[in-house]
């Protein structure tokens, strides 16, 4: 299942975590998020999502797909 992060704060959505605070269930793609799903931690829509790349490379010490500077 493919997570997505927002380009506001950086909050990942992760399907097999879903949202439960906003009545997400785990399991939940994110393409089936309702409309008028926002993020949790800034408010932005589903729009300022993007689809992370699973194959994203990390430098050393850091583990794929973790977000780094």
């Amino acid at each position: 299942m493919k997570k997505y992060r927002c380009l506001v704060c950086n909050y990942i959505y992760d399907p097999a975590q879903g949202d439960p605070a906003s009545g997400v269930a785990p399991g939940t793609l994110f393409e089936s998020l309702p409309e008028d799903w926002t993020c949790p931690d800034c408010g932005a829509s589903k729009a300022d999502f993007e689809p992370m790349d699973d194959l994203r490379l990390a430098p050393s010490g850091h583990r794929s797909g973790e977000l780094f500077d």
